[in-house]
């Protein structure tokens, strides 16, 4: 049965793709990860029909229960937080990791990846605002590690991932997409190369986020509708809405 998933996904495109517009940049820059935390398969095969194959989920054992269930057209990335204890699962099923979070962790990632000869791509999550409830490097601790973080051979590192603080007014996350953008920027000149991603933006503010350069834009309820269990305020502490 049609719950009009089609109709969500095509004005959420069409405000991507003008919030692109509006910054001056390409609509094809900005790639959208549907987030289906929760929602049942039969979600993500409507999506899918309407040609949405990119999916985020936060939690690796509820991602590998539905995957059997939906298309093998569809791509996954992690977009929350990495138990160590599920690393080699992640590796197996996931196309990317949003939210490698600490140097630590890191190295596990590298330890398993080498053992199970795989190159995984990540992306190193920031806490740009510096809060408690929330995982992510502080910028000043990614700067001192990432020389270290560089080095582990088998990681590929792509770019950045932040969640901002909570706000109605998604204009009060501008100023942490930014300085996720030129945290971006300073990491490059350190690596000698350019990072193609920014992992930045959800449901309340992802036209800000494509605005100050966002490559991925992980959105959930804006297609798929709330949570039932889930308070707003509760999807702005991880990986998606």
């Amino acid at each position: 049965m049609n719950t009009g998933i089609d109709e969500r996904l095509a004005e959420v495109r069409a405000r991507m793709a003008e919030a692109s517009r509006k910054a001056g940049r390409k609509p094809e820059e900005t790639e959208l990860v549907a987030v289906t935390k929760t929602h049942p398969p039969e979600a993500l095969q409507e999506a899918l029909a309407a040609g949405q194959t990119l999916f985020g989920e936060n939690r690796v054992q509820e991602a590998r229960a539905k995957m059997p269930l939906v298309s093998s057209r569809a791509r996954w990335h992690l977009i929350g937080h990495l138990q160590k204890n599920k690393v080699r699962q992640a590796l197996a099923v996931f196309e990317m990791l949003h939210g490698i979070d600490s140097l630590e962790l890191a190295r596990d990632v590298q330890r398993i990846a080498d053992e199970d000869g795989q190159r995984p791509r990540v992306l190193l999550e920031v806490n740009v605002a510096g809060e408690a409830s929330k995982f992510g490097y502080q910028p000043d601790r990614l700067l001192a590690e990432w020389a270290e973080l560089a080095a582990l051979p088998r990681l590929e590192i792509h770019g950045l991932m932040t969640v901002p603080p909570y706000a109605t007014d998604p204009e009060k996350a501008r100023p942490h997409f930014r300085r996720l953008r030129e945290l971006k920027s300073r990491c490059e000149t350190l690596l000698g190369v350019p990072l193609p991603h920014l992992s930045m933006g959800m449901s309340g503010d992802f036209e800000v986020a494509i605005e100050e350069g966002a490559t991925l834009v992980r959105i959930g309820t804006a297609l798929f509708g709330k949570r039932q269990y889930a308070a707003a305020k509760e999807s702005a502490t991880e990986g998606g809405d």
